[in-house]
């Protein structure tokens, strides 16, 4: 059997199972209930606070509720509401108050609700070829949901929504134009001329700017990958750096020291899950927000990924996988960036720098539009909580663009470098729309849910923290989300490390709620940075030109040794809480 009809035997099976579990397994209700930190405004209405703004509420006593989870397990059917806010009068410690909840029913497919994930990752590694790959799973998962219209009910109801429309704008528009821009204005190959007279010595010094400006774009995920990748690679690509090596210092000081100097939009987005009645250290906002920053020393696999990635760009690494020690030969020896048979999400409209005769390059055309970037992104993050990209980057491209005709260039030159650098993220463009609507049918699948479930309160209290550590790793890798994972697990995984901490009359419960949810934030960051479905890998390979399984074979082996350490740290620990 040659290999084409073996990948499309793996592609037909795999269809052909999710139909056939589509059709024949009934979807199994749950209803989730998270306790509220509610308050009331000038006019006695109730809320709480979700993503940082107020929602407000009705209720109904629980008693009451049509979400009762018995009731939806004994019908199987779905529920006519899948969200409802109830109170309930209880008492806690000799004192009688009000509680409220909100309960939302999902439904899962038990182990099927994995497939979508399952078919897209096994055919991304058989064939290396990600759209196709993520084509596959969105298909896969299209089907279990009963849902045949695939294109009238999942794509595009996905393509239109908010999210997608922004990748569009800001990862096809305005960064493929920015890069396109510096491109033909040379901008960015003045800037690696500069750094290479100024500061870098060779691979050494190229790969230690890309984690320090890792670490100085603390604010992590997609605008950390996007502008260290693209600053750095002109440099690290005339140092003999493999795009492999790149990518994974540019994925691995992303999302990771973003939790490590969590003065970003983390800890507001976060202390919406993690509220625990009865729980005085996590009663207001406020306290859960220092409860985070308390955590932040005991997220050990976010230490290890930092450390790991330094030690690796100064090339004194504590375990070098054999694939990515392969690239670093094969780029030294041979000056070949990618490995044989890549194909790299970057194209060749960005590999190389086609200035107009007569126009002079200048790195202050790289300079320039790079700080009014950051100055953007961080004055946003200052002002409103969260940066604002789109007004970051469409500013820079605009004040690049207007250099460039400032000094000269011709608008028909500056608009031809505008349309090389779209078409350059193009590829990288449809993947990540595409990983969106893939996490959004393994969402729907309720893959993250089930795997939720199976967990018990059953357990000795010490294997606690590894198994929410492996729980999301296995959520997120699925998913392709981080934040996405943290809605679905913390709900569950806080109120239950305080009933194990309770119940097994733990003599220091707040520092094994703390290893807990240091283990929740760390799984999920790991299962984000390492699955070929996460925007973050994506990106990392666009903005690195690396291909993306090439970048994912190679990042894992060296994110799972600093998930092995993390693990036997938080298993340590746990025994001093006792």
């Amino acid at each position: 059997m040659t290999t084409g009809i073996r990948k499309f035997t793996v592609f037909a099976l795999a269809i052909l199972v999710s139909w056939i579990a589509g059709a024949s397994v009934p979807p199994t209700w749950t209803v989730n209930r998270v306790t509220l930190d509610v308050l009331t405004d000038g006019d006695g209405r109730l809320y709480y606070l979700s993503e940082g703004s107020p929602a407000y509420f009705e209720t109904v006593p629980i008693d009451e509720a049509q979400l009762d989870e018995p009731a939806l397990r004994a019908s199987g059917e779905a529920p006519a509401v899948t969200e409802e806010f109830v109170s309930a009068v209880e008492t806690r410690d000799g004192r009688t108050e009000t509680a409220y909840y909100r309960l939302e029913a999902r439904a899962h497919w038990g182990w099927w609700s994995l497939l979508p994930a399952a078919v897209a990752v096994m055919l991304c590694w058989l064939t290396r070829e990600p759209v196709t790959s993520l084509a596959a799973g969105i298909v896969s998962g299209a089907l279990l949901l009963g849902k045949y219209d695939i294109t009238g009910e999942v794509m595009i109801p996905s393509l239109a929504s908010t999210n997608s429309a922004g990748v569009l704008l800001l990862y096809l528009w305005l960064l493929g134009g920015l890069m396109g821009v510096w491109s033909r204005t040379g901008a960015a190959q003045a800037f690696a001329e500069f750094m290479t007279v100024k500061f870098v010595r060779g691979p050494k010094t190229a790969k230690l700017v890309a984690w320090a400006l890792g670490i100085v774009f603390f604010q992590g995920g997609t605008v950390s990958t996007v502008v260290v990748g693209t600053t750095v690679k002109p440099i690290a690509d005339q140092q003999r750096v493999s795009h492999e090596e790149l990518a994974y210092i540019v994925d691995s000081t992303a999302s990771p020291i973003a939790s490590q100097l969590a003065f970003n939009a983390w800890p507001g987005y976060v202390q919406a899950f993690i509220f625990v009645s009865g729980v005085g250290f996590l009663a207001t906002e406020a306290d859960r927000i220092a409860f985070f920053f308390q955590s932040v020393p005991f997220c050990f696999y976010a230490i290890f990924a930092v450390l790991g990635t330094f030690l690796l760009s100064i090339e004194k690494p504590i375990f070098l996988g054999k694939r990515l020690a392969a690239a670093m030969q094969r780029a030294r020896t041979t000056g070949r960036l990618d490995a044989e048979g890549a194909d790299p999400l970057s194209t060749k409209e960005l590999q190389s720098s086609e200035v107009p005769a007569g126009y002079t390059p200048h790195v202050l055309e790289f300079f320039l539009p790079l700080g009014t970037l950051i100055a953007i992104a961080v004055g946003t993050f200052v002002v409103y909580g969260s940066p604002n990209v789109q007004w970051a980057f469409g500013a820079a491209l605009l004040l690049a663009a207007g250099m460039a005709l400032g000094k000269g260039m011709s608008l028909k030159d500056l608009i031809s470098g505008f349309h090389n650098g779209i078409k350059g993220v193009v590829l990288g463009s449809v993947i990540l729309l595409l990983a969106i609507t893939i996490g959004n049918v393994s969402t729907e699948t309720g893959g993250g849910v089930f795997l939720v479930e199976q967990l018990g309160d059953a357990l000795p209290y010490f294997l606690l923290p590894v198994m929410l550590q492996l729980m999301t790793m296995v959520i997120a890798f699925s998913t392709g989300t981080s934040w996405g994972t943290y809605a679905v697990a913390f709900p569950l995984a806080m109120p239950l490390a305080w009933a194990v901490a309770g119940a097994q009359g733990l003599s220091h419960p707040e520092l094994f709620m703390t290893l807990c949810f240091a283990s929740v934030m760390d799984g999920s960051v790991y299962g984000d940075q390492c699955s070929p479905i996460s925007d973050t890998t994506v990106l990392s390979s666009v903005c690195t030109g690396c291909d993306l399984m090439d970048h994912v074979k190679t990042q894992i082996p060296q994110a799972s040794v600093a998930a092995g350490l993390a693990a036997i740290c938080w298993t340590v620990l746990a025994f001093f809480t006792a």
